[in-house]
């Protein structure tokens, strides 16, 4: 199992990076904001040789395609690096179904966008059981829930799987090695930095999974007057953009799955499903949601 963390403004431009095989910095949010620290956090993913990923968090009400197209400007795409939608609209008023239409023509329109890069959705457990219905995340299912490493409970394909987010947010990657990775983010093979985990090796965690999730850290800046909100024993990965350009004090976003027991749904639909990646692990979660 492979190791990897997330982060934007609220890490380090020089986070550590030993023991790591991928990063996910965030780069934008709605219209305007833009991480000031990206660049420099990006050098830092370089440097160490980590698969790479830039992810966008989004206005639901706004214009998916403006919206990619304002991520889209920000990026220098080198082969190899993943872009991602942090699919989350806690506070925002809009409808589920607004947010599953943005989400589709977002994929859509980065997909002919940035041809040859890998497109994945991030997803907190709770709307992916209870508001997705046709399963469509691009190429792989970046999935929230707070539980054993590697374990998600859900029934899709997940590839890549946020499951703590203390002391800073920690995923795990569904690939047997290194270079499976790679190949599937169509980058090109380098050796191993210094600490990183040779291929297939588990890098070690440094903590378990906490039962629960801990309350967001960034300040949600959207009034939470909307019908979307984090399930019981969630976390969202919340809003920064109080002012254009400037986040409120915090740690990184953060999302939780459902509660523990929570009883499994399945997503309907007939839509595009994002598929397994070669070169996976088998999902083998005990307790599968959808």
């Amino acid at each position: 199992m492979l190791h990897g963390i997330d982060i934007s403004s609220y890490q380090s431009s020089g986070y550590p990076t030993s023991g790591l095989s991928f990063v996910f910095i965030k780069v934008t949010e709605g219209m305007s904001y833009v991480n000031p620290k990206w660049k420099a956090q990006r050098t830092t993913a370089r440097d160490a040789h980590l698969v790479t990923g830039f992810y966008h968090y989004p206005h639901i009400a706004n214009s998916p395609t403006a919206e990619a197209d304002h991520f889209l400007a920000q990026l220098d795409l080198a082969a190899g690096e993943v872009v991602c939608l942090d699919w989350e609209w806690y506070g925002q008023k809009v409808s589920d179904a607004k947010a599953r239409s943005y989400k589709d023509a977002w994929i859509a329109h980065v997909r002919s966008e940035a041809p040859g890069h890998r497109v994945v959705v991030y997803c907190d457990r709770s709307n992916w059981v209870t508001v997705d219905t046709d399963s469509n995340c691009g190429d792989g299912l970046w999935i929230a829930d707070y539980t054993t490493p590697g374990k998600p409970r859900i029934k899709h394909h997940w590839t890549f799987h946020q499951y703590a987010d203390s002391p800073q947010d920690k995923n795990v990657a569904n690939f047997a090695s290194v270079d499976a990775l790679r190949a599937w983010a169509h980058a090109p093979h380098t050796a191993s930095a210094p600490g990183a985990p040779s291929d297939g090796a588990d890098a070690p965690t440094g903590a378990t999974a906490p039962a629960g999730s801990n309350p967001p850290t960034e300040v949600n800046t959207v009034p939470p007057t909307g019908p979307a909100a984090p399930a019981p024993g969630t976390a969202p990965r919340t809003s920064s953009e109080a002012v254009p350009g400037q986040q409120s004090a915090g740690a990184h976003d953060a999302a939780a799955g459902a509660v523990s027991g929570a009883p499994s749904q399945a997503t309907g639909g007939a839509g595009p499903k994002c598929p397994p990646a070669s070169g996976t692990t088998p999902d083998e979660s005990p307790n599968p949601g959808s």
